[in-house]
This record gives structure tokens, C-alpha cells and sequence, in this order.
């Protein structure tokens, strides 16, 4: 990691940290960090999700020739590729900085835990839009909350697992 890299990562982690103080009877400095940078992306994905949706779709389905996307997927499908690498970086440079897993694999991981969250944002967007007949915004937001709390436990526990035992008392079997 190059100097500049690096004295940008400490920059952001101490801004974060800096407001940490009132919150640490209640959390882990690293739950924290992914409140911040997981939430900073989840605003990222909403904010681009809106204009796409909205604005650069128009609300109209997308025909591929092949296939012909409803817009509410479409959207969601263009905007994934953008907070996957910030999500990633985030998680890697921010939150998870104990990791001792190689960065590869830490994107492969990442990888297959993306999987599940795009499976879960098609099946409840689906469910939400054409089943419940809410609006699409609001649609996602709702989905992105189902999405938050698996997010962090797959990452937390797999994509960027420290080798910390989660429970002193535990035995291994």
C-alpha cells in the first residue's frame, strides 16, 4: 500500500473513530466502523438507485432484444457493480482491518457473500413491487434493511473473519 494510501485510510478511520466515543458502551469499535461505512455505501446505493430508477431508465422497462428487464431490477442490476467495488474497499480498508486473509481471497469471499445479498434484493424487490405493490424507492429501502444485518454477519464471520474466537467460553470440537 503506497503512503498516500495509507495516510487516506488513517484519515478516515480516525474521522470515524472520532465520533466512536459515545457509541462504545454499546458497540465494538469494528461494528461501528460498519455502521459508518456500510451505511455511507447503503446512502451511495439508495442516492444512485433513485437516479437510475427515476431518471436514467425512466421507469421504463429495459429490452435487451433477448430478454427485457422490468425497471425496479434494471436499476438495481446497473447500480450493483458501482457499491459492490465500494463496498468491498470499504469493508477491507475501514471496518474489517484485522483480517489476515489474503486480499484475493477476502474478494472472493466477498464475492459469495454479494451472491446472497443480490439474491436476497431480487427476491424481496420482487415481492415488495409486484407482490405488495409498494413503490420501488421504497421498496428498496426496505429490502436494504433485510440485506444490512446479513451483510455484516457474513462478512464479520467469513469474508473478513479475524481468527478471534466469538465466544471464550467455546470449545472446538
Amino acid at each position: 500500500m503506497t503512503t498516500l494510501t495509507r495516510k487516506l485510510q488513517n484519515s478516515f478511520i480516525s474521522m470515524i473513530d472520532w465520533f466512536y466515543s459515545p457509541f462504545s458502551r454499546f458497540l465494538s469499535e469494528e461494528t461501528f466502523r460498519y455502521g459508518v461505512t456500510g451505511g455511507a455505501n447503503t446512502m451511495l446505493d439508495i442516492f444512485l438507485y433513485f437516479v437510475f430508477y427515476n431518471f436514467i431508465i425512466d421507469k421504463q422497462i429495459v429490452d435487451l432484444g433477448f430478454i427485457a428487464i422490468s425497471p425496479h431490477i434494471a436499476a438495481f442490476l446497473f447500480v450493483f457493480p458501482i457499491t459492490f467495488s465500494t463496498g468491498f474497499l470499504l469493508a477491507k480498508y475501514i471496518t474489517f482491518t484485522q483480517s489476515e486473509i489474503r486480499g484475493r481471497v477476502q474478494l472472493f469471499r466477498y464475492s459469495i457473500s454479494v451472491a446472497g445479498s443480490i439474491l436476497l434484493n431480487y427476491v424481496l424487490l420482487k415481492f415488495f413491487v409486484e407482490v405488495a405493490g409498494l413503490w420501488a424507492t421504497l421498496s428498496k429501502i426496505l429490502t436494504t434493511f433485510v440485506v444490512v444485518i446479513y451483510s455484516f454477519i457474513i462478512q464479520k464471520y467469513f469474508t473478513f473473519k479475524t481468527g478471534k474466537k466469538v465466544f471464550s467460553g467455546s470449545r472446538d470440537y
